[in-house]
């Protein structure tokens, strides 16, 4: 097995996510009475911390008072029932069987520990899965590659062993920056294009073509 670890994106890469995110910041953005944003340069930024993503999308905001009133509009919207984004089609399948085969399964996300905790609840077979997980709340986010070295060095596993998946280039820039391979999943927010000059190994339409993938790599 040339990878024995697999570390995974969430939103854009096993979820189908996307266009829930930016339906619910519009959602913030208008209830909040900010100044509005094309719903592009919202897409652009899943992946990244929220934090991160703010300081981007509103520059002459202070970020921390901005995250204050998100997070509250994101509480009341959360308890009126706003529901999981699916997984794509095939991606519990391919997990299932990789997992089966051996492969140490984890999470690499921009998604706060809470927002994946509760994704995670939701899709339980997922979660039996997943080994160790790392946010962006609780480490650096991404590009920053320290997510990656924090899940190395807790399951004593080296770069050379293991794999990156997901959609975006920040996946791809923290991957290279410590010498891990990374597979792009073109079903998620970035372009093909910007995978491969971020430093993807390969690129594949969704995680559910990984096993055959892998099965060649």
């Amino acid at each position: 097995m040339k990878y024995q670890l697999l570390i995974f994106d969430w939103d854009g890469t096993l979820a189908d996510s996307a266009a829930q995110i930016v339906g619910a910041m519009q959602k913030a953005i208008a209830g909040l009475k900010l100044p509005p944003r094309p719903d592009e340069s919202i897409r652009e930024l899943i992946g990244l911390g929220l934090n991160e993503g703010l300081q981007i999308l509103y520059p002459e905001l202070e970020v921390a008072g901005l995250r204050t009133l998100l997070d509250s509009y994101r509480a009341k919207w959360l308890s009126e029932g706003a529901g999981e984004a699916p997984l794509f089609k095939g991606a519990m399948t391919a997990i299932e069987g990789l997992h089966e085969q051996g492969h140490v399964i984890t999470i690499a996300t921009g998604k706060s520990r809470r927002g994946l905790d509760r994704s995670l609840a939701h899709h339980a077979e997922l979660r039996k899965r997943v080994t160790a997980s790392r946010c962006a709340d609780e480490t650096a986010s991404k590009p920053n590659p320290l997510m990656l070295r924090e899940l190395l060095d807790e399951l004593e596993i080296k770069a050379a062993d293991a794999l990156m998946i997901g959609d975006t280039e920040y996946d791809m820039a923290m991957a290279r920056a410590i010498g891990m391979q990374a597979v792009g999943v073109t079903c998620g927010v970035h372009e093909p294009q910007r995978m491969r000059d971020a430093g993807a190994t390969a690129l594949i339409e969704d995680v559910s073509r990984l096993p055959a993938w892998l099965a060649t790599a």
